[in-house]
Formats: structure tokens, sequence, C-alpha cells
């Protein structure tokens, strides 16, 4: 049996708000008893550059030399996480050395695995450095490379996560992008994006409120879904393609809602996002017992009513299948993070398109 480690997990998603840092116990495989955990949220400075590399990566070709706010918002980005690290071991009372690995994500900048493109910002070796601890970074490359879609990565920390569940189940993460992980009986696993998740909505809010969030959905509560926008919305080709299959946070852009007002254009994008996963049962080998939603999501009232509207299962919170939602993905990182260590798979066919079960991620000693 292996040895299980503590490990922490660093996750920054499409949602830009900040960075969630989870500790495991876990040896890869079978164990993963999760640790103390923190949310940072970032600054707003912070916040503003991690935007502007998204916009510069839209516009860098391959092989193109790196814009300055993309190197800018690398540096932000790695010396926040930093923080976060320090932060959650004065949390825990735990020493760098206690800390077997870093698991850590990065932000996702661009995403294109049809042109073999993925780009997650974040320094591993600096962090290494100013951490003291050794780093797993880079997990979605060697996917890509393959010809896989690089995402999503969490399936396989799922399936543990379902191994004394009623199955099959599915597990819906809405971050910024939306994805699914169906988990049958027999083990198999199904993964893909599902659509637009949180991204759209809060973008509409910020322009519109400035918040930078639905907060409770009140937005959306005071307006109506338009059926004819929602409907074209929902006529995307993606919607018809098979799995496995991934999404780039501006996949969709939302120019169908640019008319409505600022409730109802909330409305119709929360029931947008609703839609969208309801749409997947359609590429799923059977109907889930239950579909466990994750992420900033199920914070939504409104989405959590139109996801109950829509599915036919019983719908329930990662809480109330005994998880911690807000860090799933974090604890998942960390899960990879000793895989990758140990030269096990971080993907598979079903839930990547990658043609065999493939390792991954880079790893960066302190010393290095």
């Amino acid at each position: 049996m292996a040895d299980v480690l503590k490990v922490i997990g660093l996750m920054s998603g499409t949602s830009l708000d900040g960075i969630d840092a989870a500790i495991l116990d876990t040896d890869g495989e079978m164990v993963a008893v999760p640790g103390p955990a923190i949310t940072v949220p970032y600054h707003p400075w912070t916040r503003a550059m991690l935007h502007a590399a998204l916009t510069a990566a839209a516009r860098t070709p391959p092989d193109a030399p790196i814009s300055p706010d993309i190197i800018k918002a690398e540096r932000l980005l790695t010396d926040a996480h930093a923080g976060a690290v320090t932060d959650l071991l004065l949390k825990s009372g735990l020493k760098p050395a206690q800390i077997a690995y870093l698991g850590f994500h990065g932000q996702t900048i661009l995403h294109r695995p049809a042109d073999h493109r993925t780009w997650q910002i974040g320094d591993g070796a600096a962090l290494a450095r100013a951490t003291g601890i050794a780093v797993v970074n880079e997990f979605r490359l060697a996917d890509v490379a393959a010809g896989g879609q690089g995402a999503p990565l969490v399936p396989l920390y799922h399936l543990v996560l379902t191994r004394k569940m009623e199955r099959p189940v599915a597990v819906v993460n809405i971050g910024g992008v939306a994805n699914i992980t169906y988990v049958a009986q027999n083990d198999e696993l199904v993964a893909f994006d599902t659509g637009p998740g949180n991204a759209a909505l809060d973008d509409w809010a910020l322009k519109h409120t400035g918040e930078a969030v639905d907060r409770d959905g009140k937005l959306a509560a005071a307006g109506r879904v338009d059926e004819g926008v929602l409907a074209f919305m929902l006529d995307h080709p993606m919607f018809l393609q098979p799995p496995p299959k991934s999404l780039d946070r501006f996949d969709f852009p939302m120019a169908a809602v640019a008319g409505l007002s600022a409730t109802d254009g909330a409305a119709t994008l929360t029931a947008f996002t609703a839609a969208a996963v309801a749409r997947a049962r359609e590429h799923l080998p059977d109907a889930p017992k239950s579909w466990i939603i994750c992420g900033g999501g199920r914070h939504n009232p409104v989405l959590m009513a139109e996801l109950r509207a829509r599915l036919a299962e019983k719908v329930i919170t990662a809480e109330q299948a005994g998880w911690r939602g807000d860090f799933l993905e974090a604890e998942a990182f960390a899960y990879l993070a000793v895989r990758s260590a140990r030269g096990l798979p971080l993907s598979v066919p079903s839930t990547t398109g990658v043609p065999y079960p493939m390792p991954g991620g880079r790893l960066h000693n302190p010393t290095d």
C-alpha cells in the first residue's frame, strides 16, 4: 500500500474570484481525507490583471512573445498563491516540511484543445522556492499534447468520493464553466463540460450592478427568462457534439442577451446554465440516481431552483452529500499531485478523449 501524504491543493478557477487552498491526506488512489481549508479572495488589482491576461492570451498566436500583461498577471498570481499557502499553514499549525507537495493548478487563460493548446499561468518553480515545498503543476499539458481535451481533470477524484454512494450519480461543478462527471456502478466514468457556468452571469452582473456576482440570485429573481433568446442559445452546435468535450470561458459569446434588461438578462443566463446541464443527460449512458451540485453555482438559489425544475432526478448540494463544496477542486489537485508524482494517470479516454490513461504534471523542487 502506498504511503498517505499530506498535500495542499490550490485552485483558481475561471470565475477569477480568488484562491481555494485545501489540505488533503491522500495516497493518490483510494485514500482522501480532507483537512483544513481556506479561500483567499483576489485583490481587485490582481483580478483586473487576470482579466487583462485573458484578453491578451486570446490575441497571442502560438510561439509569439508573451504579453507584458500576462507576465505581470503570472507574477501576481504566483505571489497570491504563496500567500495562501502561508495563511493555510498558519491556520492548520503545520510547517512546510510536513507538506509533501503543493498541487498548483494555476490560472487558465486560454483553452483550445482542438489546436492542441492549453495555457495555465503560474510559476511553479517560483512557488516552490517561496514556500519551501515541492510543487506539481502543468496538469493539463500532456493530455492536450496527446490529443485529449485536457479537461475536466477532477473525475478521478469524484470516483473516490462516490465509491460508497448509490450509483449512477452525476457530479456537476458549476464554476466559470460547468462540467459533469457521471460515475457508473462499475466505476465507468463519463465526463465533459456542459456549457457556461457562472462566468457570463458574473460578467453581466458586474456590468449592470458593479458587483462581481449576482449575489443570492437577486438580479435574476427580479427578471423573466426570455424563452426565445434561451432557445437560440441552446441551438449552439456544441450541445449535439458527443463527449468528451471541453470549453474555454469565451466559447459562448453572450451577444444574444445584449438587448435584454439587466434583470431579464440575468434570468436568461441563469436558465441557460441550468438548461445546458440538463442537456448533458442526452450524452449519459443512463439516468443518474442523483445530481450533486458543486462549485460557486450552488450558492445561487435561482440557479438551484432552475436545476431542480429541469432535472427529473434528485438534485442536492455538495454539502448535502457530505462534501466541502467550496474546496472540492482544490482537494482534487492535491490528489492529482500525488498521482502525478507517482506516475499514475490523471485522465482516461472517457473523461478527456485522450487515447490512453495519461500521466502528467511537472514537479518543481524548492532547491531546483
